[in-house]
Order: C-alpha cells, then sequence, then structure tokens
C-alpha cells in the first residue's frame, strides 16, 4: 500500500491527467506486431499531448482542426506524417499548412468545394498534391460514391488523387467493423467498374472499443491481428492505413482527484471531489450510469458504497453512484483508469470558470509536468 501512495506522491495539486509512456509505447508496439505493413495513423484529437511521444512510432497523425495542425508543427512532426482532414477547411487554414509543409501531407476532400479550393491553391502554389476523397458513412462528413467518383475522375497535373478515406463512428464491435468493411469493399468495386477510379491507399478508422466500465462493457472489439487480415484480403493490392486514437490512448492514462469532503444525506454517502465531469468524459455522456475502473488511495477496508460527485453547481455532476469504496475519507485519491483519451480534451472546461488540471507525463525517468493547472477565468471575463 505504501508503495502504491508514493506512486502519486509527486502531484503537486490535483484534479490531475497522468500519461504512462512507455504503457503507451508497448501499446503501440502491440499494434504494429499485429499490423505487420498495415499504416498507423494516430488520430491526434484523441490527446494531443501524446503527438511528440508517438512522432517515431506512428506512420502518420490525422489533424482535424487549424490548432491540431499547429501543435503537429511545434512538435516537428514531418509533413509526410500529415493527414490533414477536417469537415471545414477555411482557405487561410490550408495556406499555413501549404507554406508549412507544402505537398508532402495527404490531403482529405470532404466535399466539392473542398476540392476547388485545393485546385486553384496548387495551381497558384505551383504543386501537386496528394489527395484523398472522404466516403461518407451517412452523415455530415464525406461524400456519396457519385460524387466522390466524378471529383476523381477530375485528377490533373495538379492534383493527385491516391486515396480514400472512411470511417463511420468509434466503440464499435467486430461486427460493425466487418460491416464497414463490407460497404468499403463495395464501395470501391463500384468506383472501379463505374468510374475507372482505383485508389492506391485506402484510410479506414475502425473505431476499436475500449472498455471503460466493469460492468456493461463495450461490444466485443475486432482484435488488431484480425483487423489487418481483413485489410489484407479485402484491398490486397492497396496500401492500407488504419486511423486509430481512442485505441492508443485510452489505456495509457489515468485521472487523479481528492476527495474534499464526505457526507451522509437522507441514507446516501456522498464523496464530494475537486475534479468532476468537466474533466472526466469517457463516451456518450455515461459517467454515473455505469462503473469505471476506479480505486481508492490509501485502501481502506469496508463495504461502505459512496456516488462520488464533482465541484460543479449542477446535479449533473456524478461521476459514478453506489460504489464499494470501503473507508473513504478527506484528503484519499481517487483514481480512474483508462482517462488517456479525450477527457483531456473533450470536458466541458469553461464551465463555473474551474481551472484546467494539471497534466503529467509518466517516463521510466519518473515524472514531469508538462502542463501546469491553469485558470479558466480570464478566459471568461472581459479581457483587460
Amino acid at each position: 500500500m505504501i508503495g502504491t501512495e508514493n506512486r502519486y506522491a509527486f502531484l503537486r495539486s490535483t484534479p490531475a491527467y497522468i500519461f504512462d509512456i512507455p504503457a503507451l509505447h508497448r501499446r503501440i508496439a502491440a499494434l504494429r506486431a499485429a499490423f505487420g505493413e498495415i499504416g498507423i495513423c494516430y488520430a491526434v484529437k484523441a490527446n494531443p499531448f501524446l503527438v511528440p511521444d508517438l512522432a517515431a512510432h506512428a506512420d502518420a497523425f490525422e489533424v482535424c482542426s487549424p490548432g491540431e495542425a499547429e501543435i503537429c508543427m511545434r512538435e516537428g512532426i514531418r509533413g509526410g506524417q500529415v493527414v490533414y482532414s477536417g469537415v471545414c477547411k477555411a482557405e487561410a487554414d490550408v495556406r499555413r499548412a501549404l507554406d508549412t509543409y507544402g505537398a508532402r501531407p495527404l490531403y482529405t476532400v470532404e466535399s466539392p468545394a473542398q476540392y476547388e479550393l485545393f485546385a486553384r491553391l496548387a495551381a497558384e502554389y505551383g504543386l501537386r498534391l496528394r489527395l484523398c476523397l472522404r466516403l461518407s458513412s451517412g452523415n455530415q462528413f464525406g461524400m456519396d460514391e457519385q460524387t466522390l467518383g466524378a471529383l476523381a475522375a477530375r485528377q490533373s497535373a495538379r492534383l493527385h488523387v491516391e486515396g480514400v478515406q472512411y470511417y463511420a463512428g468509434t466503440q464499435k464491435g467486430a461486427a460493425a467493423v466487418t460491416a464497414d468493411l463490407d460497404r468499403l469493399s463495395g464501395a470501391l468495386a463500384r468506383l472501379r467498374r463505374e468510374a475507372g477510379f482505383d485508389p492506391v491507399r485506402v484510410e479506414y478508422g475502425p473505431g476499436l472499443s475500449v472498455a471503460y466500465f466493469e460492468e456493461g462493457a463495450a461490444p466485443a472489439s475486432m482484435a488488431p491481428a484480425d483487423l489487418a487480415q481483413e485489410l489484407r484480403r479485402r484491398f490486397p493490392s492497396r496500401a492500407a492505413v488504419a486511423e486509430l486514437g481512442r485505441y492508443i490512448a485510452a489505456p495509457c492514462g489515468e485521472y487523479v482527484t481528492r476527495v474534499v469532503d464526505c457526507k451522509r444525506t437522507e441514507g446516501v454517502s456522498y464523496c464530494l471531489v475537486d475534479g468532476g465531469i468537466n474533466h472526466l468524459n469517457y463516451y456518450g455522456q455515461t459517467m454515473a450510469m455505469k462503473r469505471p475502473y476506479l480505486r481508492c488511495i490509501p485502501a481502506r477496508e469496508g463495504e461502505q458504497c459512496w456516488t462520488v460527485c464533482g465541484s460543479l453547481c449542477t446535479v449533473a455532476d456524478v461521476l459514478v453512484r453506489n460504489c464499494p469504496l470501503g473507508g473513504v475519507r478527506t484528503g484519499d485519491l481517487l483514481v480512474f483508469a483508462n482517462a488517456g483519451a479525450y477527457s483531456v480534451t473533450e470536458g466541458i472546461y469553461l464551465f463555473l470558470s474551474r481551472d484546467l488540471p494539471a497534466v503529467y507525463k509518466r517516463t521510466a525517468d519518473g515524472e514531469t509536468e508538462v502542463r501546469p493547472a491553469a485558470p479558466t477565468y480570464p478566459i471568461n471575463s472581459v479581457q483587460k
């Protein structure tokens, strides 16, 4: 127990995120072994803090916003590693990417208007741009087969459509991934037959599931080795790349919050912590509906169950209900596992002007604070 407590003695403040970099490297090494020649593209939106730690381990980085592109530029990600994505691409932001990376990235196309933008800028810059057309999965993202085929037929000396991108959601079981691959392979067959378009590259986001909760587990995900086998079988003559974010990052992070008050009201034991749902958001607003992987430090024996609530002034700020945490006391730490993806960026951080949590990275040499706790009230008030 003492060793466990000392493992968090470095924390200067709570709440905080801790990202375990050796665990991250083991995670992606296992994927690399399973995938073989299948490329690995890391979706930066899952956790931008991990970009520098994956620079030498991922084949590509998908950026979906100007800010994510700036993070990659700042961290020295090579242009050839960038997949410049996003449903909305402002001309100024595309120019910024062209000024920095030129023709080296793979630029995705979500609409005919984006295609026209790339055509015009390619001519202006005198570049031959690499394009990847996004196939829609039935929502606002991407284009239907007919539109995609019409754009592919317009390739020119300045525009090379080398790939098709497809992503249809996250937290998917094996059956859903199989359905995706059926849709994608069928679409490519029709595009080849009807439009003469046969891309050399397939960018596929499988949305492999991560188990966040002890009960009501996520659907059984397709094993990475099985996914690689399916990609080889269905796209034997194409370069296949798997876009992954949550699956890579989630198991490599923890969220740590401190107990600030304990009380019993109308028969319910409440444990109040200095964090809350503004910092921890696993998937689909499921907090408090299921029991996450959670432990109390120090651990004390006892069968007492607690409802863990955060610091926000809203009844919605419940992290877990009726959880057997034993003899919790004020000052204890609660450690939530599998917090390496999305929580660090997806929370409602500006609500009630609470501070941003500190961010730490754990390596073989110890823990380093890479972002201190920071106030949000300056953002929520008139600038002086």
